[in-house]
């Protein structure tokens, strides 16, 4: 077993509300200067800068999972985290289907889709902010049928959590983890998780990063042989001696 630094909740310059700075290599870069060993780069409903941001942290020794965060229909953010490239952006194929709209970059932000060398090598026109033409149930399904783990995105806030649009986490929904923000109370969380469901939910602290700065400003440790998806679905539901370790809020 081995523990890994991760953090399993970053955006790039693809996401309209991401600074521009968020490019593939600078956010290896400052990952590794922050000491984090694995990281899920979860962009807007979109996976075009994950496979740059992958090949970028292999040159780094980073180990970068692609994801996705996926808004559904009830305003819903959930993170889909993958092993491949080529499963997030089946993914991706999904959720372009149900996504409607154009961005307004003058609103909503440019969506740059750049290279391992900070290249730009163009811009997303479509509403990726946006909601996906998808139910939270749905969304769930999918990523498991695409052999990912589903992780409900900072539920400990008010807006675009499953907690704050719904009140509560159905009993029915699959879900492999819920994250808590940096800031979030994660007994509370825990408190709240349906407790008669017969399998385990985990608990993860991301950063949400849309700045540098913020990489790292959440972290959570895996015990695991290896960091790959089946190994995290492990952690999260302590079996088979891999195990989660949320460090302790300071602050």
């Amino acid at each position: 077993m081995k523990r890994y630094r991760a953090d399993l909740h970053i955006h790039s310059c693809l996401s309209p509300c991401a600074s521009l700075d968020m490019s593939p290599k600078a956010i290896v870069e400052r990952s590794v200067e922050r000491g984090i060993d694995l990281i899920a780069l979860c962009d807007h409903n979109s996976a075009e800068n994950a496979g740059a941001v992958m090949r970028a942290g292999e040159k780094l020794g980073l180990r970068v999972l692609p994801g996705l965060e996926i808004n559904s229909e009830e305003e819903v953010h959930t993170l889909a985290i993958f092993d491949t490239e080529e499963q997030a952006l089946a993914m991706q194929e999904i959720l372009y289907a149900g996504l409607e709209g154009s961005n307004r970059p003058d609103v909503f932000g440019d969506q740059v889709v750049a290279n391992e060398f900070d290249e730009v090598e163009g811009f997303n026109d479509r509403m990726l902010i946006g909601a996906v033409r998808m139910g939270l149930h749905e969304v769930v399904r999918e990523i498991r049928r695409l052999g990912g783990l589903s992780v409900a995105s900072h539920v400990d806030r008010p807006s675009y959590s499953v907690l704050g649009q719904l009140g509560f986490i159905p009993e029915d929904l699959e879900l492999d983890a819920v994250e808590v923000s940096s800031r979030g109370s994660v007994e509370s969380v825990r408190r709240a998780l349906p407790g008669s469901r017969g399998r385990a939910i985990g608990v993860v602290t991301s950063s949400d990063a849309h700045e540098l700065d913020d990489i790292g400003s959440a972290t959570t440790w895996f015990l695991v042989q290896t960091p790959e998806v089946v190994e995290l679905g492990l952690a999260f539901r302590g079996d088979r001696g891999r195990r989660v370790e949320i460090p302790p809020r300071t602050g």
